[in-house]
């Protein structure tokens, strides 16, 4: 199965303003969400699920009125999780390249109907880009059951 990004692009809005006069987190936090479910549910032929959003990092405001590039990949499958890659970034209409805003790893679940669990295609890294993005999802894995292990006296 091929893995081509999901790409959204996209003027930001006025709407998506925050107190500061940039574009609010959460609108960016959206569009990730977005991305992601396009992303996945492409991937596995079924509806899927957000079911983590990890180590979102917002490297530079997007400001009003630049175009938006949301690209979303497969970087990670298990038997019924998909981690994607999300990466956001913008450019001023007048410019010519795009910068990364912003960075983060979401997972999603194929479900069905009743919200059960759905095995999900095997992606399989075949570029040494992949592989690297592979064992990239790989060591997150380890470090979010690190945190849970860390939080459960809390929870």
């Amino acid at each position: 199965m091929e893995n081509k990004p999901i790409t959204f692009q996209f003027i930001s809005e006025p709407s998506d303003v925050n107190y500061g006069g940039n574009v609010h987190g959460g609108s960016v936090m959206k569009w990730i969400d977005q991305a992601g479910y396009a992303c996945a549910t492409t991937w596995s032929g079924n509806y899927s699920v957000t079911v983590y959003v990890g180590g979102i990092r917002f490297y530079e405001p997007i400001k009003i009125g630049e175009i938006v590039k949301v690209e979303a990949r497969v970087i990670y499958t298990g038997s019924s999780s998909m981690h994607i890659s999300i990466n956001v970034f913008s450019r001023n209409l007048k410019q010519p390249t795009f910068d990364k805003k912003t960075h983060c790893i979401i997972v999603f679940v194929a479900v069905d109907e009743n919200g059960k669990k759905l095995p999900v295609p095997k992606w399989i890294p075949d570029s040494e880009e992949d592989k690297q993005q592979e064992q990239y999802a790989i060591r997150l894995m380890e470090l979010r059951t690190q945190i849970e292990n860390e939080m459960k006296p809390f929870l």
